[in-house]
């Protein structure tokens, strides 16, 4: 069987002077391809699944975008890049074509969503149920091929059943959309988001929207502070935001006490200067990465409050469980962020020539590949 996909190239080049290198100190020069595989034998553990949707995410973004001082992507999440290219993509939703002689959880002509964290189950972080922090994890699209395909081939871990959402493209095209909103359920979790909390979210992207709508909805924050410098991303926050601001008018009218941080944007420079309104017992999730240095400059305000910073990653543990409970409910609208549908690879490499357009003039973009 041949499949159309869509393919990530990059010159392999460290960074002189750097040891132990991450991607954005890599690989340069990124070439996005389309390309017709023929996919081989199905792996035992693997499922083999058409797809219908998959999700652009700001790190599909960021393996295209370069920095223009050093000329290396962006992107600083694990990323393995070979010779023979990296096809790209960790967020959809397909249907199972075909499975693997080990794989007994699946069927074919089921409609699936995906994880994207390849998690090992055997090591000590595994065993201790916190699969996010995996010691062997590996992701999809970015260490292992993706979900950018007409037809392709996924560990049939990561599938989650979600047959009883085909009924309506509506509501598969919210479940391509479980993924990123898992990610938000997790760092929502890992800020102890509690009721009554006042919440500012730095980054009105997808996974930023899904933290405003999960803090009230869900967890119970009082109110939620929106901060993004794009102007679309701002009227379409307003949803599900208290207050919505541009970055230096937040500053401006910042409030006196916060109990949460969520930073969804990549710019840690927001972090220092937010960091003395912070209340006592406050916290601050770091979501996006960016590459950039945190840098606090007022640690005593940080001891005296007993303030807690913490990285947070995935959405394993539960948390697609409790996307779809929370959608079927009526209690979280996964849809209402996609702000436009492109048919097909080449619609999606022309998007990914003009990443500016997607941050600009998007929120969450979906490929419709069948």
């Amino acid at each position: 069987m041949k499949s159309k996909v869509v393919t990530l190239y990059a010159n392999e080049k460290p960074m002189k002077g750097v040891v132990n290198p991450r991607p954005h100190q890599l690989y340069r020069d990124p070439r996005i391809s389309i390309e017709t595989r023929e996919l081989g034998d199905l792996d035992p553990h693997d499922i083999r699944v058409e797809m219908l949707y998959a999700g652009l995410c700001g790190t599909d973004v960021h393996l295209i975008e370069t920095n223009p001082e050093t000329g290396y992507i962006r992107c600083s999440a694990p990323a393995e890049i070979p010779p023979e290219g990296r096809i790209i993509g960790h967020e959809g939703v397909g249907k199972v074509i075909e499975k693997g002689s080990h794989v007994s959880h699946i069927e074919p002509g089921m409609y699936v969503a995906f994880e994207s964290i390849i998690a090992c189950h055997y090591c000590d972080r595994c065993r201790q149920g916190r699969f996010n922090q995996c010691r062997h994890a590996r992701l999809l699209g970015l260490e292992q091929d993706g979900l950018f395909g007409a037809v392709v081939d996924v560990p049939a871990q990561l599938a989650h059943d979600v047959s009883e959402l085909a009924k309506d493209d509506k509501d598969i095209r919210a479940a391509a959309c479980i993924e990123p909103a898992g990610v938000a359920y997790i760092a929502c979790a890992n800020a102890r988001v509690n009721p009554g909390d006042v919440v500012a979210i730095f980054g009105a992207g997808p996974i930023g929207l899904y933290s405003a709508m999960l803090s009230r909805a869900v967890f119970g924050a009082s109110e939620v502070y929106m901060i993004e410098p794009v102007q679309f991303r701002r009227r379409l926050a307003r949803n599900w935001s208290n207050h919505v601001y541009e970055v230096d008018e937040f500053f401006y009218h910042c409030p006196q006490s916060i109990d949460v941080i969520i930073e969804a944007s990549g710019k840690l420079e927001n972090i220092s200067k937010a960091f003395h309104y912070i209340d006592a017992n406050g916290r601050i999730v770091l979501l996006a990465r960016s590459g950039d240095s945190l840098k606090l400059d007022n640690v005593d305000h940080m001891i005296t409050n007993a303030i807690s910073v913490i990285g947070s990653r995935g959405h394993l543990g539960g948390a697609f469980t409790a996307i779809l409970s929370l959608y079927k409910n009526g209690r979280l609208p996964l849809g209402e962020i996609v702000t436009e549908v492109v048919n097909g690879p080449e619609a999606l490499c022309g998007l990914l020539g003009s990443p500016e357009k997607v941050i600009q003039e998007n929120c969450k973009v979906l490929v419709k590949f069948s």
